[in-house]
Formats: structure tokens, sequence, C-alpha cells
């Protein structure tokens, strides 16, 4: 069976895709800093007949993240994918030259290292790699433009691996609200496609909708 782990995998796009990957027969593992709500989108994936299993995980926390790599090390052997899904976009975040050295430093602590942290620490793991998101606010997209290039870098670094970017698009989750023009089925699709039936050759790229786009 192949595996998966999804961080921030309890709500929005990373529930969406963490659900739809159960569906195609990945076990997936919930990642999580949340622990009730973690184990209840990893329960929700049981009950609806796939395999789904909470892996507590913060990834602003070096030593969180070493111990979910242990503790995933004790259930399963290898790792298949990994989807850098866990973000922030923080109240504040409003204008380039307004927003507080917190809101960027805070912001670029989770969209940014808090992916290179996954990557680097399951990386011995690893059989492939798809992450990534857009945004609006200045300090979130900048994060974002940052993590197109640790993923260009990451790229070239390993090989083997695939290792993409995905734009979801505005889509309808707690952080992009009622009135975004994407539902999170939309929003996956892309990530769920590069984790299960896109080339292996196609490494080192930024896409929406199945599409490259210009980073």
């Amino acid at each position: 069976m192949k595996t998966v782990l999804v961080t921030g995998a309890n709500k929005g796009i990373g529930r969406e895709v963490s659900r739809e990957l159960a569906k195609k027969g990945f076990h997936v593992f919930i990642g999580a800093r949340n622990r009730g709500a973690g184990l209840k989108a990893a329960e929700e994936i049981t009950r609806q007949g796939g395999k789904a299993t909470f892996l507590g995980m913060d990834v602003n926390d070096n030593e969180s993240v070493t111990r979910a790599v242990r503790e995933f090390s004790k259930l399963v052997d290898h790792l298949d994918v990994l989807v850098n899904n866990a973000g922030i976009m923080m109240d504040g975040d409003d204008a380039i030259l307004e927003v507080s050295d917190n809101i960027f430093r805070r912001t670029i602590e989770t969209n940014v290292l808090g992916a290179l942290r996954a990557t680097r620490a399951f990386t011995p793991l690893l059989g492939q790699l798809t992450g990534g998101a857009d945004g609006w606010s200045p300090a979130y997209c900048i994060s974002k433009t940052a993590l197109n290039g640790v993923t260009s870098q990451l790229a070239a670094a390993l090989p083997k691996f695939a290792v993409n970017s995905v734009c979801p698009g505005w889509v309808r989750t707690d952080m992009g609200g009622r009135n975004a023009t994407r539902s999170v089925e939309e929003g996956a699709d892309t990530i769920v496609w590069l984790a299960t039936d896109a080339p292996q050759k196609l490494t080192g790229k930024f896409l929406r909708d199945r599409k490259e786009i210009p980073w």
C-alpha cells in the first residue's frame, strides 16, 4: 500500500486531499498540531473505508517533526508522497507597508521553513514530494513565493524525486472564506493528481489545474 503524509490535514484542502487519496488506496497519515481535529479527520476516513493514521506534528517545531518521523517509522518503512500543505495567513496581514515584523516572521516560519523542515526530516523515507498554495495578503504571498524557491532548490537537490508546488486558487476553506471562487475538491485536484497519475519526470514546476504556470 502506498503511503502519504499530508501536513495540516485536519481541515480545508489538506483534509480533502487526504480523503481523496484514501479513496485511491493510500494509507494516509494525517499530520496536524491539533490532536483532536487530527484524530477526527483520520476517523472520518476510516469510517468511509479508507486507511488513515493521525500523526501529531507541528512544522514550526524541529523536535515535533523529529518525533513525527520516529512515530511514522514505527508504523511503516517508507513514504511515497509528502504533501506540504500546512500554512497560515494571519489577521493583520493586510498591507505590505503596515504588516508587522511578527506577522511576517511567523508566516515565513510556518509556510517556508515548515515545509523545508518536513521535507528535510522525511527525505530518508521519501519517494515523491508535492505541495504548495497561493495567497493575497503580503506576508503570505511573499512566503509562498519563497516556498517556490525552496521547491526549485529541492527539485535540483533530489533528482530521483518529483518535487512540485501547487497553486490551488482561492478555495472555500477557513483561510479562504465562504466567498472564495473554488471548492476544496477543485483546490485538491492537482495535488491528488501529482500524488497518483502525474508523470514522475514532472518536477521543479509550479502548477495549477494540472498545468504549469509562471513562478
